[in-house]
């Protein structure tokens, strides 16, 4: 075992997330390189006083480039706003560091060719925090897919609903502010990266993308709250992807169905230890969605539980993804999703704001 100093920028939501993961992962997974908690920085002295204090770092920073450049911050966690991402991985590219960035990889396509362009110029290894696509249960259905279980696919339906800004009432933050901040620079990444991961590259889109509720309090809003794609993938099959912040009752509607020849495959984020597998075996009259409980005989299961059925939850996942990230660092070869993958997203969004605009449909090649 080798020890490795992580840095996480940021300490809200996500940073508390890879903080707790980082700290918990070598116990987790076993992994070769074992991570030190060795600085945290937050917009204040403060509130990185308090991270350190909370999360068992050892030094804290309210200034990101110090973290950056400190020797014994040997890793990078990217875990701010999507507008400080540019900058802060073309820093630790230029001295050699991997980073781990959340999603979206940019707050625009042009952010996140250039985040790409230093990744590759460094050859650090690099990663997208895209969660959602490692629980067992979807790792699983990768699998399924492999193995042709259902044959060839017909059709792709998914969606990534939410509804924490249903309420009309609700006052304007500054996540109903700016493009990058709307719906599809914050929901929609995760299920484009879905859908990349099931069916592989999207080769066009004809999209609609709107703004529900255009005035919250007396303030404009000036993103958008919902927006319906239906896509072509690259091997011709088609597909449907929504994306709301805006669906009443929905809290974690990262859901899919895959349809093929011979069978399907259906998942719903609020029932993230669950598959439903359907196949054409047997007489009609016994056919139906069969339930599996996701167990040890499932990927990245066994190292949090022993039991079938028992289940993992959302801080798993970035273990998960913790652990990936480890393992590319130690073994030198990405481990998808990387900052390509996390420009790809980025592409096929800007292709959809262009077909909303224009209502044609738009090839992503030409983003």
């Amino acid at each position: 075992m080798a020890e490795i100093g992580i840095g996480i920028i940021g300490g809200g939501y996500m940073g508390k997330a890879h903080s707790v993961a980082f700290s918990s992962v070598g116990a987790v997974f076993g992994t070769i390189l074992r991570p030190r908690l060795e600085m945290i920085c937050a917009s204040t002295p403060e509130s990185a006083e308090r991270y350190r204090a909370d999360f068992g770092f050892s030094r804290a920073t309210d200034d990101w480039r110090a973290l950056v450049a400190d020797p014994k911050v040997e890793a990078i966690v990217i875990a701010t706003p999507q507008g400080m991402h540019r900058e802060i991985a073309c820093a630790a590219f230029d001295l050699g560091k991997p980073v781990l960035c959340e999603k979206p990889l940019g707050a625009s396509l042009d952010d996140s060719r250039a985040m790409v362009a230093a990744a590759e110029a460094s050859g650090a290894v690099n990663m997208v925090g895209f969660n959602y696509i490692r629980t067992p249960a979807s790792q699983y259905a990768r699998k399924l897919l492999d193995d042709q279980r259902i044959g060839r696919i017909t059709c792709f339906r998914a969606e990534m609903t939410e509804d924490f800004l249903a309420d009309p009432d609700l006052p304007a933050t500054w996540r109903t502010e700016g493009i990058a901040n709307g719906n599809m620079g914050d929901l929609s990444p995760h299920i484009i990266n879905c859908a990349h991961a099931f069916m592989g590259p999207i080769s066009e889109v004809s999209a609609l993308v709107e703004t529900v509720h255009k005035d919250r309090g007396g303030v404009e809003v000036t993103n958008d709250d919902q927006a319906a794609l239906l896509v072509r993938f690259e091997s011709g099959v088609m597909g449907t992807i929504f994306s709301s912040r805006v669906a009443t009752g929905r809290k974690m509607g990262y859901a899919y169905q895959i349809d093929g020849t011979h069978g399907a495959i259906r998942f719903d984020g609020e029932d993230q230890n669950t598959l439903w597998l359907y196949t054409t075996e047997g007489p009609e009259a016994e056919r139906g969605f069969r339930k599996i409980l996701t167990g040890p005989d499932h990927p990245d299961y066994l190292p949090f539980c022993q039991g079938p059925g028992h289940g993992t939850g959302y801080q798993d996942q970035i273990i998960i993804e913790a652990k990936d990230f480890l393992i590319a660092i130690e073994t030198g070869k990405p481990v998808w999703p990387t900052f390509q993958e996390g420009m790809e997203v980025n592409r096929v969004i800007a292709a959809a704001h262009a077909s909303s605009t224009s209502r044609n449909w738009c090839s992503v090649k030409d983003f």
